[in-house]
């Protein structure tokens, strides 16, 4: 049997450097990538997301709430990268 912890790291920090890691990626997305590339960029940004959302929840080391922790990192860019993929097509219907 395990010790608790006395007193357990935060893990809303690693939630949310997910959600600034796709916002970055997003933002560098539509700064250096050509428009007719970006949706396909999107989707890689979205995989490095996953990856790094699994990699900071396993460097925590927490067992518990690891699948709810994963979720909410992943879900929460899902929808950063979907409001700036919305920007991205409202910009494209402004004509220059």
């Amino acid at each position: 049997m395990s010790t608790p912890d006395l007193a357990p790291r935060r893990t809303f920090g690693g939630i949310v450097a997910v959600w600034v890691l796709a916002l970055v990626a997003g933002v560098a997305i539509g700064l250096f990538v050509p428009t007719e590339w970006r949706a396909q960029w999107i989707t890689v940004a979205l995989g490095g997301c996953v990856v790094a959302a699994f990699a900071i929840q396993l460097w925590y080391g927490r067992s518990q709430a690891f699948i709810q922790r994963v979720a909410a990192s992943v879900l929460g860019a899902l929808v950063v990268l979907g409001v700036i993929t919305a920007g991205f097509g409202l910009a494209s219907i402004v004509p220059r």
